[in-house]
């Protein structure tokens, strides 16, 4: 799970809800993010840049909803000075999600069906697997975690009933199944396990115009068969998030956070098997939302992120970060709405005792298009 942005996948009643204003909705822009390490480790820095595209189609008198997006990446990790200062790098579209949702009861009850189409990376050089791994670390919470797979299909339900006069109470739960395909160029074939997702939530208002949302998620993933009579495991995963908004002065503040504990995973002595070890990810952070103007909004925001990972009883220190920078968010037009984004992250990153530093800017620049 990816913490971008793993919010969005908590929302009660998610895609109808959040598309209700426009019939058409377009999104693109461009994310530059790189971190560059102290001495100690085998490489000294890792970037990405990421172009996504996607474009949101509501019909059916809104009962419908259509999200169509994807990506093109452009990643590389350079080696540190003793292997050369060589590069290794990435670039191509990631897969494409076509999302369906249909409000069976409005405001209640809505299914979502969900296509992965393979359009990414698959058969990559052995290589890019240093790059693929550094990447899909959640304490560096890149906006591209991976690059491809085997397609995928999955489907599910939200739900929300009222709690009282003004709180709601929602629930939803999705499978998914993941087509098998080659990782690595010459390798063997790998068949993903199959994924069971369950949500609950609650949210509503609370004295003084404070507003609180609050989720939990439960994650569970068969093995994932590599052949040659091997399989890979990961744990069960349980993700905690809560965020409570109000207002502040002419402004807005948000604060919010989550964890995400990774539990050991089944069968992790068996020969053959290569288990994932234990983790957890904690974040807390807060953003204030700030209007300049009739037009323009800055948001300045500041996060902590620590990660614990490891096999043993007790996990150990992975590192943490601290990140901090401001959106500025302006109205366009009627129906455009452009976003700037320039943030810096610092912290250390733990590995065999070692303790390294980490520093690196993320900046970005989006654009959204509506149609009414």
């Amino acid at each position: 799970m990816t913490p971008v942005r793993c919010c969005v996948g908590l929302l009660l009643l998610p895609g109808v809800l959040a598309a209700q204003a426009a019939t058409t909705i377009a999104r693109t822009g461009v994310t530059f993010e790189s971190y560059s390490f102290g001495s100690g480790l085998a490489f000294n820095r890792l970037s990405e840049l990421t172009i996504p595209v996607s474009v949101t189609q509501r019909i059916a008198g809104g009962r419908l909803v259509l999200d169509l997006g994807t990506a093109f990446v452009r990643a590389s990790v350079s080696e540190a000075g003793g292997g050369g200062g060589q590069a290794i790098t990435h670039s191509g579209l990631v897969d494409t999600d076509l999302r369906a949702t249909y409000s069976i009861l409005p405001g209640k009850l809505v299914f979502n069906l969900v296509g992965t189409i393979p359009t990414g990376a698959t058969a990559v050089p052995d290589t890019t697997i240093p790059l693929f791994g550094a990447t899909g670390t959640h304490l560096l919470g890149f906006t591209t975690p991976s690059f491809g797979s085997g397609g995928a299909i999955s489907g599910g339900f939200a739900s929300a009933v009222t709690m009282g006069e003004n709180w709601a109470v929602g629930m939803g739960a999705s499978y998914r199944y993941a087509a098998s395909y080659v990782p690595v160029q010459g390798g063997d074939e790998m068949s993903p396990g199959g994924e069971v997702r369950a949500r609950l939530g609650i949210e509503g208002p609370f004295g003084g115009g404070k507003y609180f949302r609050g989720a939990l998620v439960y994650t569970t993933t068969a093995a994932n068969d590599l052949g040659a009579s091997r399989q890979s495991t990961i744990g069960d995963r349980v993700l905690g998030y809560a965020a409570v908004s109000m207002p502040f002065g002419n402004s807005h503040l948000s604060m919010y956070g989550w964890d995400m504990r990774r539990l050991r995973a089944r069968n992790a002595a068996s020969a053959g098997t290569l288990p994932v070890p234990r983790g957890n990810v904690l974040a807390v952070g807060a953003r204030l939302d700030r209007p300049m103007g009739p037009k323009a909004t800055l948001s300045p925001l500041l996060e902590f992120r620590h990660e614990l990972t490891g096999p043993g009883q007790s996990m150990e220190l992975l590192g943490y970060l601290l990140r901090a920078g401001t959106d500025l968010r302006y109205r366009l037009s009627d129906r455009a709405t452009g976003v700037i984004q320039a943030q810096l992250a610092f912290g250390t990153l733990h590995d065999e005792g070692t303790s390294v530093s980490i520093v690196g800017p993320r900046l970005g620049v989006m654009i959204e298009w509506a149609r009414p």
